[in-house]
């Protein structure tokens, strides 16, 4: 089995819907998206040859996703009022609405499935919420 490994980081700010504790609280995080690929071949032609995938495309995919989420507020749909999300935009802040609750977990699968619908063929993503704190999805 063959395998490369990236990263990239995002801020983002979220809080946890019906959790009770610090985090139901809005607050932010410096994520580290660690995502790794692997196959059991090597491509046979082309400029990838020999390679499981070039690590720019590679790099590039990662990134990209990093930035989507750079600097945005992820809010879990239904979480907050029509009207308070409409005042944050209104004010002008980014918001990702996503269909799931914010935690580490579901965001490193959210990558995992993002980056899988790109044709990356990705085993897992480690989702750092802090330096010390992971989350992992395994596909």
């Amino acid at each position: 089995m063959y395998g490369l490994k990236t990263e990239a980081s995002f801020d983002s700010a979220h809080f946890l819907t019906d959790y009770y504790g610090k985090c139901e609280n809005l607050h932010g995080h410096r994520w580290r998206m660690v995502v790794r690929i692997e196959s059991t071949d090597l491509q046979a032609d082309g400029t990838m040859k020999d390679m499981v995938m070039d690590f720019g495309v590679f790099k590039r995919a990662v990134r990209a996703l990093a930035e989507e989420l750079d600097h945005t507020f992820l809010v879990e749909e239904g979480s907050l009022a029509d009207a308070t999300l409409a005042a944050l935009e209104a004010e002008g802040f980014s918001l990702t609405i996503l269909p799931f609750r914010t935690t580490a977990e579901n965001l490193a699968r959210y990558a995992c499935e993002r980056l899988t619908e790109q044709g990356l063929p990705v085993s897992q993503v480690d989702m750092y919420e802090t330096p010390n704190n992971c989350a992992v999805y395994r596909v």
